[in-house]
């Protein structure tokens, strides 16, 4: 019952205003996807206009009023209860910007976690190679990392004219695929309930601090930077991202609190797991670009100071992609408000 009716149109008339905007964005971008909390929104507003309208109906002299109401309900039907086949076409643009870092965000536990795993190993291989020196071949297993230090850094910039001549484009693309396979295998073995995913986070981490301590202990920090900050900078998040997707895995199959069955929440999360995984494809390749075109040109070719701050701006840059591209401005969140039934 409406006891004060200026009153009453004063206070619901944001929420009218506010559902008119909605069906606006949504009927001008017919293959945007709602959230969640939008569409929890969207049905709250579309029950509080229903509402209204009925209480209206005791006022005969506001007919324009509820003929508005009238319409707004009308389209909000229409979208809720929409058969017809809305036209879509595939946007690659679309999905790097817009799909892949929604996802990215909707999965963020996941993705701390594998960062916590990873950072684990840094600390593991760190500690281990600096009490235990020789335990540098097992840590390291690699031969250009098996010498000093010193004396890496001594050869490597000894030899950066046409270091790598007529071999930069088939280097780069041995990298963007063998870092594509490992990531591939990376989410894939989620399916170990995330043993595996973590295992190979968790080693990753462990040569990553090693190799760290090995160069700043032997006081070469700025080549160290100047060589993995460029391509790492895209390389290691995407690692990392690989090991989201195979926790986001892990915990479908898990199923803590979920009553659903193991295929439907496999089926709920396959879309993310392959926006994820392609995600990482795309970055990878500038990754691989990076590496073999710059990253492996040292002092004096390219000052260090130089790679550093190109592989610090890529990291502040993926960080704002990641946290900010594809954020709606249609249907705020409104945490913690219930879906309510009735009108003020």
């Amino acid at each position: 019952m409406i006891v004060d009716l200026q009153r009453f149109l004063d206070a619901e008339n944001i929420f009218w205003d506010e559902l008119e905007r909605m069906l606006e964005d949504m009927e001008s971008e017919i293959d945007r996807a709602l959230s969640m909390e939008e569409v929890k929104r969207f049905h709250y507003l579309y029950q509080r206009c229903a509402t209204d309208f009925a209480k209206l109906d005791a006022f005969p002299n506001v007919r324009e009023l509820r003929d508005r109401l009238e319409s707004l309900l009308s389209r909000a039907y229409a979208e809720i209860h929409e058969t017809r086949e809305k036209p879509h076409r595939f946007s690659p643009v679309n999905w790097f910007f817009k799909t892949f870092p929604q996802t990215f965000r909707r999965h963020s536990g996941a993705f701390m976690l594998s960062v916590i795993i990873t950072l684990v190993g840094v600390a593991f291989g760190g500690l281990a190679l600096y009490f235990d020196p020789d335990s540098k071949s097992v840590l390291m297993p690699f031969s250009h990392l098996q010498v000093s230090p010193k004396e890496r850094v001594k050869q490597e910039e000894s030899q950066q004219k046409d270091r790598l001549e007529g071999h930069a484009t088939s280097f780069s693309a041995y990298l963007m695929t063998h870092n594509t396979r490992v990531s591939i295998l990376t989410m894939a073995l989620g399916i170990t309930w995330g043993i595996g995913a973590i295992l190979i986070l968790f080693s990753n981490g462990v040569m990553l601090g090693a190799v760290c301590v090995d160069y700043i202990t032997g006081g070469e920090s700025a080549f160290l930077a100047g060589w993995l900050l460029p391509h790492g900078a895209i390389e290691i998040p995407s690692i990392l991202i690989a090991g989201q997707a195979g926790l986001v895995l892990a915990r479908a199959l898990i199923g803590a609190g979920s009553s659903e069955p193991v295929r439907a929440r496999l089926r709920a999360i396959s879309p993310d797991l392959i926006t994820l995984i392609f995600g990482v494809a795309v970055l990878l390749v500038w990754a691989g670009i990076v590496e073999a075109f710059f990253s492996q040109y040292h002092e004096p070719v390219l000052p260090y100071s130089l790679k550093i701050i190109f592989g610090l701006s890529e990291l502040v840059l993926l960080t704002i992609f990641l946290s900010r591209s594809g954020k709606v401005s249609v249907g705020k969140k409104f945490e913690g408000m219930p879906l309510m039934h009735g009108g003020a």
